[in-house]
């Protein structure tokens, strides 16, 4: 999550939005059933080592309707586009279906080019904006309907 952060906000305001052990806690958050229904997917090299992530969470939008946000999607960058966000992103949104949530989405930085490019590929579109209140930031929400 700490990488995410530094590489679309930069060293300084990545590492200053938040301290590593939040970020630790809210791993470990979305890991609890006592507080969210949500996973953590993990891509692994033939060796083992990590090489991307998403925490997916069930999350409730302004009218109580559930759906499936992707928290977070990182890939270790020398790996990048060789399928790996694809796959962490088909099963997130596998997840999604199971739990029968009609619409995917997440909240990323609108300087966050290759995710925006990634997903709207994907068919999401950007439903809404928002400016982050830490860093001045405007965020996007992209979402689409899951079939």
């Amino acid at each position: 999550m700490r990488a995410t952060l530094v590489e679309v906000e930069g060293e300084e305001a990545g590492t200053a939005l938040y301290a590593m052990d939040w970020l630790r806690e809210r791993v470990r958050w979305h890991l609890d059933p006592a507080n969210c229904a949500g996973r953590v997917l993990v891509s692994l090299d033939a060796g083992g080592a990590i090489t991307g992530h998403a925490i997916v969470r069930e999350e409730k939008g302004d009218a109580g309707r559930a759906f499936g946000l992707f928290s977070t999607v990182f890939v270790d960058p020398p790996l990048r586009r060789a399928g790996i966000a694809s796959r962490l992103l088909d099963a997130g949104e596998a997840w999604f279906r199971e739990r029968r949530l009609a619409e995917a989405a997440t909240w990323t930085s609108s300087t966050n080019a290759k995710l925006v490019a990634l997903l709207v590929g994907r068919g999401y579109g950007i439903t809404a904006h928002h400016v982050h209140e830490v860093t001045g930031t405007v965020m996007v929400r992209l979402a689409r309907p899951l079939a």
